[in-house]
């Protein structure tokens, strides 16, 4: 049967419906969102960032048929894809998660109140992650929301500086599908998982960010201007296409 839809009138905007449900690849149980648009002219299939979900976006009305045989014939495609996403480390005492680039070994060291704390041990960078164990992957959440607060504000102010503009507000979420976001009013929003990224690629992002208050696309002239704010663009980019899903990949829950 179609799916349904909200009845509107001719003035307000159409409002995406959206469904979940679970679907199996590669031994692994997905969420599956469906998103129905009436921009769309076809089907779409993404895969999330951190592999955890899956997003198709259809046009309105189409039939769950049609749905079903989409998926039916790009089941091997996302097998493939899926097998070669990475592993998805719980954080925990010894193994390491990087910090502006740099890999870090995760120390629980109880003695402390419940805070993380930059050091070394034995000659290695490592995060010290104090208080109850159990708490320990907030706690670190919690750390690197603060590190890009502390560090993209200041980035956010120079760049938005340079081209004359002012963004309303900044916020830090763990988003799956994307590192950042400018709404059309002047709002910026970033990962605070890109403070496990090198410096240089922080910079791109904000510089990326900030750009779209002057230019809400991605046409020559924004990358003009995105290029004009942070001169190493194309290797950052590339840099965070190639190695962003093993960030995403990384599970602070």
């Amino acid at each position: 049967m179609p799916f349904a839809f909200l009845k509107r009138t001719a003035r307000q905007p159409a409002v995406p419906r959206q469904r979940v449900s679970d679907h199996q690849v590669a031994g692994r149980t997905l969420a599956l969102r469906i998103v129905e648009s009436e921009r769309a002219r076809r089907l779409t299939l993404r895969i999330d960032a951190d592999g955890r979900g899956l997003r198709m976006t259809v046009p309105t009305g189409l039939r769950r048929g049609e749905v079903e045989q989409f998926l039916a014939r790009h089941q091997g495609w996302l097998e493939e894809r899926i097998a070669r996403l990475p592993d998805r480390p719980q954080v925990r005492p010894g193994i390491k998660i990087p910090l502006r680039g740099v890999p870090h070994l995760i120390v629980h060291a109880p003695e402390a109140r419940g805070t993380v704390t930059v050091g070394s041990q034995d000659g290695v960078p490592a995060l010290f992650v104090h208080g109850d164990r159990r708490h320990m992957p907030r706690r670190l959440a919690d750390f690197l929301k603060r590190e890009a607060k502390r560090d993209i504000e200041p980035i956010v102010a120079r760049h938005a500086a340079a081209i004359g503009r002012k963004p309303k507000t900044i916020r830090y979420r763990d988003t799956s599908s994307r590192w950042g976001s400018c709404t059309s009013d002047g709002s910026l929003s970033f990962s605070w998982r890109i403070m496990m990224a090198p410096a240089p690629v922080i910079d791109y992002l904000v510089a990326h960010e900030v750009a779209h208050l002057r230019e809400m696309n991605h046409g020559p002239k924004f990358w003009e201007l995105c290029g004009s704010l942070c001169p190493d663009t194309a290797r950052c980019r590339a840099w965070l296409k190639k190695n962003g899903n093993a960030l995403q990949a990384i599970v602070f829950e």
